[in-house]
Parts: structure tokens; sequence; C-alpha cells
């Protein structure tokens, strides 16, 4: 079975090259380049449908975030890995809210897409090892008790993992909460380590999988 992808980005070189690379690899094939979710909705409603789609974050027309909420909403079952230059934890979280199955920096090692592109197809969605671990890890009995208490967190601290299940900065988290920038620091070390993540993707992940947040 050959994989489908398309890629959408607006930088032609970028486009071209990871074309040229997908191609070598063993079991996929690329459909086609556009430069903007435009593009690839117009391809799409011709029918000419990816199983996979690679996403860039920052385009003209129609950027990442709105490409991939469409597609959430529009064609769940069409697969989205964002590539990006940006690692800002706070794009990395709305990426995925929106629907992205994994999200990967453009400076990744080609053996790194293949990678991801593999884990995609086989699990549906790529994220780090220690991620993945926590999203799969066996219940337990301690599992059916409340969330909240069985992480010991306060009341400020689950409203803190409320409200960075957001694409609200740490800045704007500290102002909704009345308290200072430092003060949301706080929260955050005490958060990560009650939940034994060492990042906001895992905080917001685990706070799903606990369904401490909704989505």
């Amino acid at each position: 079975m050959t994989t489908t992808i398309a890629i959408v980005d607006d930088h032609e070189l970028m486009a071209k090259a990871l074309s040229g690379l997908v191609q070598k690899y063993e079991g996929y094939e690329v459909l086609y380049e556009v430069s903007n979710g435009k593009e690839l909705i117009h391809r799409i409603k011709l029918k000419m449908i990816p199983d996979i789609v690679l996403l860039d974050i920052n385009m003209p027309e129609m950027d990442g975030y709105e490409t991939s909420l469409w597609l959430k909403n529009n064609y769940p079952e069409i697969k989205i890995l964002a590539l990006s230059m940006n690692d800002k934890e706070e794009s990395i979280v709305k990426m995925l809210r929106n629907g992205a199955g994994g999200y990967l920096l453009k400076g990744c090692k080609p053996h790194e897409l293949k990678q991801a592109l593999d884990s995609i197809v086989q699990k549906g969605f790529y994220y780090t090892e220690y991620v993945t671990s926590q999203l799969i890890k066996s219940l337990n009995p301690d599992s059916f008790q409340n969330p909240v208490d069985q992480l010991g967190l306060n009341e400020r601290e689950a409203n803190f993992i409320k409200l960075s299940c957001s694409d609200l900065t740490y800045v704007e988290i500290a102002d909704k909460m009345c308290v200072s920038p430092r003060t949301v620091d706080g929260y955050r070390e005490s958060v990560f380590q009650k939940m034994n993540v060492k990042s906001r993707v895992g905080m917001v992940l685990e706070a799903i999988r606990l369904k401490l947040v909704e989505i």
C-alpha cells in the first residue's frame, strides 16, 4: 500500500526539497505541492485527497492553524503532520488542538521525518517517546479517582492547566488569573512535577488523557 502525501508550504524551494525527500521513502508518494490552505482545499474538493498532509504554519491566504481546523472538521480521516520553523510551545499546542497528529521542526534530520510519517501511518500520531509513553501507559486503579485529587492539584493549579490548554501565552494566563508572571511560573513548575511532564505539550496531552479538560 502506498501512502499519499500533500505538501502545503509557501516556500517553493522547501516544498520541492520535501517532495524529493519523501519520494525517496519506500511506500510514500507525493500527490502535489501547494502554497497555502486555500489551494489544498481546492485540490481536495477536486477529489485529490491525500492520506497525510505535511503542513506549514505561517502561510499567506490560509495558514496552518486555519487549514488544520478545516481538515479536522471536514476530512478527519486525513492525517496532519505539522512541519514548521516555529518552536513556540503555544504554536505546537494550538496545532495539536486543531487536529495535527504530530509536529516537526524544519531543522529535523531526514530519518526523523521518515520516522514521523511511519508513526502517523501506523499509530495516527507522532510525539516524542516521552509524551507517547504518557499517552499510552496502562490504566491503573488510581486512574478512576478524581484526577485533580489523584495528582494533588489545588484549585489554582487546576485552573492554570485549563487556561494552558489554549493558545494563551503564559503572560496572558497570568493576567487572566490576576497574578504575576512569576507566580504562573511557580504554578507551571509545580504542575509539571505533579503530572510528571517536561513541557506544555506534555501537560496538555496528559490533561486531555485524564479528562481534566474537554476538547
